[in-house]
């Protein structure tokens, strides 16, 4: 009479067994959390909930981001480093938190990469340096001679501390040899509508968010970031242009899990996330907003990216004079 429940208690032991195995087979199994450590309704937030949708296309699984904003990206980022590494948090990674931030914050909760695995390079984009048009110089030539003049006059916003925006504007004072005034937002969207209020004077952002500006006269452009002219800003001198090549910067995203991910995981993510972005609607919209998609930068290659972009902005930092928080 025993043997039939010995055989059932068996059974139901090797079950038990396999099903971590058969979960991960199954991987995804239930929707995934974006993490994006920013605020909605910028660049980064638009941009992401496109990619999470295209994601969740290729996973047959939704995507739902999840907005974790403050101190620079490092917030949220620290929340999905902290997350069980299981696949079903993963992070929008920008230069910001996983490239400056290390080197503008004495503590972080997190190391860009020993405390990530990461998955697939998304996009990369230029800056655009813009200023009110109401001010007095019409060109970078002009604005440089008055900053030089007028240290510490001149309000530059930035979308807050560690940001692209911020790190890009720590760099060209670096280079131009300028000194401004910043004043920190906790998003570009505030600091664009100050800019174009006049209670700011000047600040970098993304050509998503700056070209129709610019278009209607909004804004100024004074120069751009990028190694070459950007066709939506055709007529706006790139930096190297301007005399400061070494003000060449760009901001860039990646999807990354928490260390220690399983390698099933891992795999089965990496190739959803090559797919998405080989999509022809996310890269027309990624290209129409002047990034450029990062197709090679795949898993270890990212992982070593990041690694050179942390030295590159942790010299720039120094150059800067710049204290860490």
């Amino acid at each position: 009479m025993n043997a039939p429940l010995t055989r059932r208690a068996l059974g139901a032991g090797l079950a038990a067994l396999a099903a971590p195995a058969l979960a991960q087979e199954r991987y995804p199994s239930r929707a995934l959390t974006w993490v994006v450590p920013f605020t909605p309704a910028g660049v980064t937030d638009s941009t992401s909930r496109l990619a999470a949708r295209k994601l969740g296309e290729q996973l047959g699984q939704t995507v739902m981001i999840e907005n974790r904003p403050g101190a620079g990206g490092t917030l949220g980022t620290e929340y999905v480093a902290r997350a069980a590494p299981d696949g079903y948090t993963v992070l929008y990674g920008t230069n910001a938190a996983m490239a400056g931030a290390p080197a503008l914050y004495r503590r972080l909760g997190y190391h860009p990469v020993r405390s990530f695995t990461p998955i697939q390079g998304l996009f990369e984009s230029s800056n655009v340096f813009v200023a009110n048009p109401s001010r007095p110089y019409r060109n970078a030539a002009e604005f440089i001679a008055f900053a030089r003049a007028h240290p510490g006059r001149v309000n530059l916003a930035h979308a807050g501390v560690g940001t692209s925006t911020h790190l890009t504007a720590v760099l060209f004072e670096s280079v131009a040899g300028i000194e401004t005034t910043h004043v920190s937002y906790t998003g570009a969207a505030a600091a664009l509508t100050d800019l174009m209020a006049g209670t700011v004077d000047v600040m970098f952002d993304y050509v998503a968010t700056t070209r129709e500006h610019v278009a209607n006269g909004r804004m100024r452009p004074l120069a751009v970031t990028a190694q070459r002219r950007i066709p939506a800003l055709s007529d706006v001198p790139t930096v190297a242009e301007i005399g400061l090549p070494e003000a060449w910067s760009s901001a860039w995203s990646g999807l990354f899990l928490p260390a220690e991910a399983p390698p099933a995981v891992v795999q089965r993510l990496s190739a959803a996330a090559a797919a998405m972005l080989r999509d022809p609607e996310l890269r027309a919209y990624g290209e129409g907003n002047g990034s450029r998609p990062m197709d090679e930068m795949a898993g270890e290659a990212l992982g070593r990216f990041v690694e050179t972009e942390m030295t590159r902005w942790a010299e720039v930092v120094r150059r800067s004079g710049a204290q860490p928080l």
